[in-house]
């Protein structure tokens, strides 16, 4: 097994037992496949939720499985919908919530939402179809992202598989370049990285030929630079050094014409690429380097006004920190604790968030507060 996964018989050890966590996601996934196993089986997800609006949050997933299970485009209920002017204000807000892990708001109405804009493309005029079609594929972006990080990633893939079925049938180059994007992060997150890789490419195929920053609307461009930041995150976590920095370049003289932009409340643009470096720099173990090049790039992270992604910076910092063994562990906490404090339904609910807090805390040569609250909010709570 050992062998299987590049590393000595001592080492395979102490990750059984606990005496070295996983840290990264491509770890995580080589780990399963020599095991053949299923992620899930080594993360035990979903976790119980650890405070109200955690719970209120979970009561959601229902309601979502149901409106992507029970119903399709072939198939709706009889019943009425909302007016699509409705609908849309929906969806809007449930991604504005989304963009800020407020979890139990974004996903309070989000069945409703998938199932009625089934229901209008299904039933409803060629423009009123095209508009539901639309909105469906952001909402089901929606779905994906609060049930992969409440712990139901493969509830998420479902999520992001029928939103590339909407994008499809609409045949927008855009809408369908995106939702080719999150289907493919949704693959990652269980582990299916050929398949991922598979749609990340025919998505870079598809939109280069669209993809201008000099339009008025720059959406399709910044799909394309997303879609190469995620190529760039897949070929770190499958140990494709060369090929993950070459994707970051890529993305990174794309936002260099694009500038700042939030389409879809994606945030594309020179700040989001230095994000993603340091993100792919912990995939590839490059540790506090990592970190001291993101900290040379001064970014500014007022740019973003999404907790959502100062809470994936702060985390990915310490990630990076903790990587150097010991050294830099109270960098490490303090940047953790942040993330957490931003972002904490996206945070405790996270896996490799869960193992870097009793990472940390297992080094730790005496007892510190700061540890003892990371236990207590992630619901880690061991002597």
């Amino acid at each position: 097994m050992a062998g299987r996964l590049g590393m000595t018989r001592q080492n395979l050890s102490k990750y059984e037992r606990g005496e070295r966590r996983v840290l990264e996601r491509g770890l995580l996934t080589r780990i399963a496949e020599a095991y053949e196993c299923h992620v899930l089986d080594l993360t035990g997800e979903p976790y119980s939720p650890v405070d109200e609006q955690s719970a209120i949050a979970h009561s959601a997933i229902m309601p979502i499985q149901l409106a992507l299970l029970d119903c399709d485009f072939d198939d709706v209920p009889d019943q009425p919908a909302r007016p699509l002017d409705d609908l849309a204000r929906g969806v809007r807000d449930a991604n504005r919530q989304r963009d800020f892990t407020r979890y139990e708001i974004a996903g309070r109405d989000l069945g409703d939402l998938l199932t009625e804009l089934q229901i209008v493309a299904a039933t409803g005029d060629e423009a009123e179809q095209r508009r539901a079609l639309t909105l469906f594929v952001e909402a089901c972006l929606v779905a994906y992202e609060i049930s992969k990080n409440l712990g139901h990633p493969t509830l998420g893939v479902e999520a992001a598989r029928r939103g590339l079925g909407a994008a499809k049938r609409l045949g927008d180059p855009a809408m369908l370049g995106f939702a080719r994007w999150y289907y493919a992060l949704g693959l990652m997150r269980v582990g299916a990285h050929r398949r991922a890789a598979a749609s990340l490419a025919r998505g870079i195929e598809h939109m280069e030929a669209v993809a201008d920053p000099s339009a008025a609307d720059t959406l399709g461009t910044e799909i394309y630079g997303l879609l190469h930041l995620t190529s760039a995150l897949e070929a770190s976590r499958t140990g494709r050094a060369d090929v993950a920095h070459g994707h970051l370049a890529e993305a990174q003289r794309t936002a260099a014409r694009t500038g700042e932009r939030n389409g879809l409340m994606q945030h594309f643009g020179p700040t989001n690429c230095a994000a993603w470096s340091l993100t792919v720099g912990v995939e590839l173990g490059e540790g506090a380097g990592a970190a001291e090049r993101a900290r040379r790039e001064n970014v500014d992270l007022n740019v973003f006004d999404s907790p959502n992604r100062v809470g994936a910076w702060h985390y990915d910092f310490a990630r990076a920190l903790a990587q150097d063994g010991g050294g830099r562990d109270m960098d490490a906490i303090r940047h953790l604790d942040i993330a957490a404090r931003t972002a904490p339904q996206r945070l405790n609910h996270d896996p490799i968030a869960r193992e870097l807090v009793m990472e940390l805390d297992g080094r730790a040569r005496m007892a510190m507060w700061e540890l003892d609250s990371l236990r207590n909010r992630f619901g880690l709570n061991v002597d």
